[in-house]
Order: C-alpha cells, then structure tokens, then sequence
C-alpha cells in the first residue's frame, strides 16, 4: 500500500519538523546517507558525510577505513569515483528538490585523472551551483534532456597541498512528464 502525494508531504513536513533543531550539516548528511541507503547502497556503505551544500556548491568527505581502502592502503579508485558522483549531483538533487518538479538525473560521461595516492580522509569539493541550478530551470521550461559538464577536485586537507585527482562529469537532466 502506498502513501498519496498528500500523505507523502506530510510524512517529509513532519521528518523536516523533527530535524530542523539539527545543524544543516547533519540534516544534509542524513538526507544523503537515507537517500543512498533506499537508493544506492553502495554509497550508503562508504559513509559519505557532507560537510556543506551552499549557493556556491558542495563538499562531501569519504573516510579512510577499512571499507574504502585499496591492497595498499590508499583510496580505492571506484570510492574516489562515488565521491565525485555525490559532489557533482547534491547540488543538482536539492535545486531539484527546491524546484517541486520530477526531473531525472543522470550522470552521461565521467572523466577522472588520479594525481597522487589519497591516504586520509579525501574531500570532493564541486563549486558549480550556479550551473547546475540554470540546467534545472532548463530543464523544467523546456521539457528536453539538457546537460552541463560538472567539475569535482578531491584532496585530502593536512596531507596534500594539492588535488589527488580531478574529475569531469556530464550531468544529465531531463523532466518527466
């Protein structure tokens, strides 16, 4: 048995109720770790936390533990490459979520280049809000599959001056009708 709409935006009114004494970190965090967990479990598993979602864009840190680590004890490359998918599309998943409207998401191409080893807790820093909130405006006016190129850099802060591996994804949107 399913919930009606109306049923649904009451139970997420409540739930928002219930967690807005929290720090926006945290009801960020909550929201992806719900959403991973419903969704796809394998980011849910490596324990992504959000350390912000602003107009400017978003950070999301994935620990070093013994679920993300590699044969030699660096970050698994397809943890680094989770990692950039949640940075390049929180943004897009809140401006949908803000928009009322039911849009798609999809990432359509993924480029990454691995500059050092990540041996710590890696930062994906993604600073492309702007972009992806216009794709979502895009979208809704025009009904057609649109699409932007998303930057991610990730770096692990205290251990490297500089970026461990850059990425390039193409964030597809399209709404449903």
């Amino acid at each position: 048995m399913g919930l009606s709409k109306g049923g649904r935006s009451s139970i997420q009114s409540k739930v928002q109720k219930l967690l807005s004494p929290l720090p926006e970190n945290l009801r960020n965090t909550l929201y992806l770790r719900v959403f991973s967990l419903m969704q796809i479990p394998v980011l849910f598993f490596i324990r992504p936390k959000v350390l912000r979602v602003d107009e400017k864009g978003c950070t999301v840190v994935i620990p070093l533990n013994r679920r993300t680590k590699n044969h030699l004890g660096c970050m698994y490359f397809g943890v680094l490459a989770c990692g950039a998918d949640i940075a390049g599309g929180l943004v897009a998943m809140k401006a949908i979520d803000e928009s009322g409207e039911k849009i798609s998401l999809i990432f359509k191409d993924f480029q990454a280049q691995f500059l050092k080893r990540v041996e710590g807790d890696c930062h994906f820093v993604s600073d492309d809000a702007d972009r992806v909130k216009a794709l979502v405006q895009e979208a809704i006016q025009t009904g057609d599959r649109v699409e932007t190129s998303v930057s991610v850099v990730a770096h692990v802060p205290g251990v490297l001056d500089e970026p461990a591996a850059t990425f390039q994804l193409t964030l597809s949107l399209k709404k449903k009708s």
